[in-house]
């Protein structure tokens, strides 16, 4: 079964918010291509998101949550936290990899 990918506000803010640290702290190339990546990164969970494994914080939601762990190159940065409701699949968060684990509250 192919899913639909629905974005959080929070999620497509986030995005952003990573593509502009990276033109503004490393370069305009490198954003680019982090920027470039990660939509066919996330659009891959389309077909089969279960296969990704549940994120330690998977309790805080009653759906539970998934992982998938994304970076450009060699590095592991960010954490795409996403739910499967259905044939859904929501990006509630994209966290990069040094941030403390979600809590309760990051969900309100």
């Amino acid at each position: 079964m192919t899913h639909t990918i629905i974005y959080t506000h929070r999620a497509a803010a986030e995005i952003r918010e990573a593509m502009e640290w990276w033109r503004d702290h490393r370069s305009p190339e490198e954003a680019s291509r982090w920027i470039n990546d990660i939509f066919p990164a996330i659009n891959s969970l389309q077909d089969d998101p279960e296969r990704f494994p549940l994120a330690p914080e998977s309790d805080l939601h009653p759906a539970g949550l998934r992982q998938l762990l994304f970076g450009v190159g060699r590095s592991i940065t960010h954490r795409v936290i996403f739910t499967i409701q259905g044939n859904e699949v929501w990006i509630l968060t994209i966290r990069h990899t040094a941030r403390r684990e979600l809590q309760g509250e990051d969900f309100l």
